[in-house]
């Protein structure tokens, strides 16, 4: 009776993974069929309901599951995005098929090098999606949108280490992009699809996650911080000294 009784669990188990596995590749042609026939608000929206799990419990624990979540939000909103924006239809397939990845095999991964790496790549897509679909709006907007993806995705990377200073981290981290995105908004320059704020904040932030990962793991000597300076500040002022002050699109 036991033998069989565990069986038809197993059974249940692997089943529910299956159909977990065959909803969740579904969701990226969903959101290019939804794109193709211009329904780009339905899109947006379907990325919302699917995460409608995060709100079925009582409104206290609303604010962590949110944080948990915003992550993969922030990542199939640019999806949708990139889907929308995209030059070809090749291309949208390609985001499409990139996105299927991520809901397969990097945001189940639960390790620290993957939650970081989930962040880092979360912020580098929502910057660019951002300043691709408002970079007419106002810089009030662009700087309370940048903070808020900064700041989620670095309350994720430091989730993953038992950060005890992961709110305030964060908050800086959030601050400093805001500060940047205003100062940058006034003379908007873009490299091909990604903004001057985005990529400076792309550099900076893989610099500073890989330092951080490094000293957690007491692998970050003071040759290798160094280098690490070094290289984040001479590509940074590469970007700025040769970037085309005129406002023309590099």
């Amino acid at each position: 009776m036991r033998l069989l009784k565990r069986r038809s669990i197993n059974k249940k188990g692997k089943f529910s993974v299956f159909v977990h596995i065959v909803f969740t590749a579904i969701l990226p042609i969903l959101l290019y069929v939804l794109v193709r026939l211009d329904f780009v608000a339905f899109a947006f929206a379907i990325i919302l309901l699917s995460k409608w799990r995060m709100l079925a419990v009582k409104a206290r624990h609303w604010p962590a599951n949110i944080r948990s979540n915003a992550v993969d939000i922030l990542v199939g909103l640019s999806a949708v995005v990139f889907i929308s924006v995209a030059a070809s239809q090749q291309i949208q397939i390609i985001v499409a098929a990139l996105y299927t990845i991520w809901l397969l095999f990097v945001k189940p991964r639960s390790t620290e090098l993957w939650i970081g790496l989930q962040a880092l790549i979360a912020q580098t897509l929502s910057l660019t999606a951002i300043f691709l679909l408002w970079n007419e709006a106002s810089d009030t907007f662009l700087v309370f949108v940048v903070w808020g993806v900064a700041y989620f995705c670095a309350r994720h990377f430091l989730g993953a280490f038992d950060e005890s200073m992961a709110r305030g981290s964060a908050l800086v981290w959030a601050f400093f992009a805001g500060s940047l995105t205003w100062l940058t908004s006034h003379w908007l320059l873009y490299y091909s699809i990604i903004s001057q704020p985005a990529l400076i904040l792309t550099v900076i932030g893989y610099g500073m996650a890989s330092m951080y990962y490094l000293q957690h793991t007491d692998r970050l000597k003071k040759g290798v911080r160094m280098q690490f300076m070094f290289v984040m500040i001479a590509i940074v002022l590469f970007i700025l000294v040769f970037s085309d002050w005129s406002g023309d699109i590099v």
